[in-house]
Parts: C-alpha cells; structure tokens; sequence
C-alpha cells in the first residue's frame, strides 16, 4: 500500500510539473512555439536552428503571429512542456494498471477514480492540440488550466480515500473552507483573464515598455487585487481555526505558508512591472493552495 500510496503523489507531483511547465510556456511566450501538434515543424523534435529546417517551414510560422522567423528557444520550451505533459500520460497509464490490479475486487472506486485521471489527461492533451490549432484562444486556455486543476484533486481524493485520516466535525469550518474554495476558483479565472490582457499590451508594444504594463489593464485587474485580499482573509480564517484540531494543524500552516507565499508573489508582480520568473511561480502556488485547501476541506465533515 505504501509504494501505491508514493506513487499516487509523485503522480501529483507530476501534475504540478504540467503546471508550471506551462507557465513558464506562457511567460516565455513559446506557446506557439511549436506551431502544429503532435509535431514540431513537422518533425519529432525541434530543429536547433534555423539551418535544421524543413523546407516548406514558412507554412508553420504563419499559423501564428509571435515569431517572425524561427527561435529555437520558444520550440524547445514548448516541447518540454509537451515531453512532462507526455511523461505523466505514460506514468498514469502505470497507475491504473495498478489501480486495476491492486483495489479491482476490494474498491474499484480507486479503479475509476485512476481511470478518470487518465482520461482527464487525454483530454488536456487534446485541449492542448486546440489551443495550438486557435493560435492561443483565451477561453480554451483558461479551461486548459481549469482541467490541470481538476487533474490535480484526482489523486487527492484518491489519497484521502485510502489514507486512514481522522475526520474533524466542524460546520462552520466546512462552510469557510468551502467559501474560500470558490473565491480561490474564481481568483484563478479571473487571473487567467489578467494575464491575457497582459499578453495583448505586451505584444501591442513588442514586449517593451514594461512598466507600463499594467497602467493600460481594465477594472478586471483591480477586482483580481481585491478578491485576492478577501481570499487570502478567508484562508487564513481557515488556519486560525485549524489550530483547534491536532489532525488539521499541519495542514493549516502549510495552507498559511503558501498563502503567504502568494500574497508575496502578487505584490512582487504588481510592485515590480510584472517580473517574468514570477509569474509561473504566481501560477503554481495558486494552483498549490487551491489543491491543499481541496484536501483540507475533505478532512472536515458537519
């Protein structure tokens, strides 16, 4: 049970790598670095350079409008996004064959639970082939990130489910949790929202002028600024009251930390024009808090 339980969370780990794998895609740019799906260029890996070319490349440069000649780095970025995304196919593929054979005929819940893990991460692999093919378009992205995140509490609950926790009966703890839960969900939307119009100002000034960035972004940005407060209130509420529960401490303050963590990472990107290695770091503790609260809140009952 131990060695399932290990791999079920590097599983997660992996999940998490996907994230921010494809933060980094997005800050960088190199969402299209790789202008069709499977292939890059119409081969299986990015050429090194420009010289590596096949010769009909013009084809895949006009499918979108970043690059207007080859960069290497933006391909390769996305092609090790795609290689993580790839690696946790096969290592799900694994999980559920040892889902199948370990929990078949005592709790095939487990069995379908990592079935729809799996198939979850099809989908996101399809969604990933949409968005190349709509050159980026923002609603797909924002589900795309929607589905890493419904990924991430896939093994979660399996966890939970096969973890002998003790259960906590708190009915006001339960509903702030849950409050908090959706106010971070919708942070994360609205994020995605932000982010997108930073993408359209950036490019509309070639990537220069950075700071300011964020002087040309509409109200959505400072209705982000402001839920982020009330979410962050909520979470800490969530770990104030946790301290009165020995089986809900540690998980807690890690829910602390990370919040914590957040607000300094927002502040740094509002405070400092947007720096490109925050960003994805922005994304993944989000992502992070909102899989820790998720499993937080499985531990409390009415």
């Amino acid at each position: 049970m131990k060695a399932y339980l290990n791999y079920t969370r590097i599983v997660l780990i992996f999940v998490f790598l996907v994230i921010i794998a494809g933060g980094i895609v997005r800050t960088t740019q190199s969402g299209m670095g790789c202008p069709d799906w499977p292939h890059c260029y119409g081969r299986l890996a990015p050429p090194l350079s420009a010289d590596d070319l096949p010769a009909d490349y013009k084809k895949y440069l006009d499918k979108q409008d970043i690059d207007k000649e080859y960069n290497p780095v933006h391909a390769w970025v996305e092609y090790v996004n795609r290689l993580i995304t790839g690696a946790l196919g096969i290592l799900l593929v694994i999980h559920v064959g040892w889902s199948f054979k370990k929990f078949f005929r005592t709790r095939q819940v487990i069995c379908w639970l990592s079935c729809l893990f799996l198939v979850g991460t099809l989908f996101e692999a399809w969604l990933g082939k949409v968005v190349v093919d709509t050159n980026l378009a923002v609603v797909k992205i924002t589900l795309h990130m929607l589905g890493a995140l419904f990924l991430a509490i896939i093994p979660v609950i399996i966890l939970h489910k096969l973890n002998d926790e003790k259960i906590v009966h708190d009915k006001k703890l339960r509903t702030i949790t849950t409050i908090a839960l959706i106010l971070l969900l919708a942070q994360i939307i609205i994020g995605t929202d932000v982010r997108e119009q930073v993408d359209e100002v950036s490019k509309a000034l070639s990537y220069q002028q950075r700071d300011t960035w964020l002087q040309q972004l509409n109200a959505v940005f400072d209705v982000h600024k402001i839920l982020a407060v009330i979410t962050s209130l909520f979470v800490i509420t969530v770990f104030w009251r946790s301290l009165s529960y020995v089986p809900l401490q540690r998980k807690g303050l890690f829910l602390l930390l990370i919040v914590l963590l957040l607000m300094a990472a927002g502040i740094s990107l509002a405070s400092f024009n947007i720096p490109a290695f925050i960003q994805p770091i922005h994304l993944l503790l989000s992502s992070i808090l909102f899989v820790a609260l998720f499993a937080f809140r499985l531990n409390i009952k009415k």
